[in-house]
């Protein structure tokens, strides 16, 4: 596997060395917290689900009012090559549009495009079997169906869930639950309903897939959940692009279900390994 620094990236029209990548302080990214992004696993030289990524990506840009310089299919060549050049057997492709270079410190101008390519690591087998306990926060993000670069308050917290023995922190305003910094939140009632919040959250892409399995074995819904629905909940588990599915056994102090992953959890997430491992076989071929 290569190390970092022999990395290439796309950087401001050109791919080169991941060392050699630069942006200008004068950029809206630097001096106002202004972009997207976006983040693709790529997994054996496939990445996964990659026309759901770009579909999010370009409508993060609009509704963010940010043209991207380069085409859809300049974009996929260039994810190509980053892929051929990196050698990466596992990883995480990011594309990171700015606000671009403001004379003014506050204007948008031309965005500029950057484009990585990480090695990734997945949570672990013990991890997955012993779950994790996260934390509530009264918060709902600016925004939310946009993936946007501003994580401050995920960031902010962070000392807060360290002090708690929390490994992730679930925005919940006004006691209606929405979703973590990174992360998207599921849970499951008492007769197997798998449900997931309806609004005031990023449509994550692995969302968008467990809803899809799940619904092929439970009654699935996607509505309002309230806290105290949460904390009543035989089971609840996180999604993410990185994380896939996390079981969650503890919500602030309360135990969820029996405090261990659930049957429902862990079967989703055997289910999505499959999907994508049947993905990646058929990029193969």
């Amino acid at each position: 596997m290569p190390s970092n620094d022999k990395l290439f990236a796309y950087n401001l029209g050109q791919i080169v060395p991941l060392s050699e990548a630069r942006l200008h302080v004068s950029d809206l990214s630097v001096q106002r917290g202004y972009g997207v992004f976006d983040f693709v696993k790529v997994q054996q030289g496939c990445p996964l689900f990659l026309d759901d990524y770009l579909n999010r990506f370009f409508q993060s840009a609009q509704l963010m009012h940010l043209e991207l310089p380069l085409s859809r299919e300049e974009l996929q060549q260039v994810i190509a090559k980053l892929i051929d050049l990196n050698q990466l057997p596992e990883a995480g492709m990011k594309m990171i549009l700015t606000g671009g270079y403001s004379e003014d410190g506050f204007t948008p101008m031309n965005p500029n495009l950057l484009i990585t390519q990480l090695p990734l690591t997945l949570p672990s087998a013990e991890k997955v079997a012993k779950g994790i306990p996260i934390m509530t926060h009264d918060y709902v993000r600016e925004v939310p169906e946009v993936k946007t670069i501003n994580y401050s308050m995920g960031i902010r917290l962070l000392q807060e869930q360290k002090a708690s023995g929390t490994e992730e922190v679930l925005y919940a305003k006004n006691g209606v639950v929405s979703e973590f910094p990174r992360c998207n939140f599921f849970l499951v009632t008492q007769d197997n309903t798998v449900v997931t919040p309806a609004k005031n959250i990023l449509k994550g892409i692995t969302r968008k897939n467990v809803l899809t399995l799940a619904g092929h074995r439970y009654k699935t819904e996607v509505r309002d959940i309230r806290l105290e629905e949460v904390l009543q909940a035989k089971e609840c588990f996180l999604t993410s692009t990185t994380k896939r599915i996390l079981p969650i056994v503890r919500v602030d102090d309360v135990l969820i279900g029996t405090g261990t992953p659930g049957k429902i959890s862990l079967q989703l997430l055997q289910d999505l390994v499959e999907l994508e491992e049947k993905m990646v076989s058929a990029t193969a071929k």
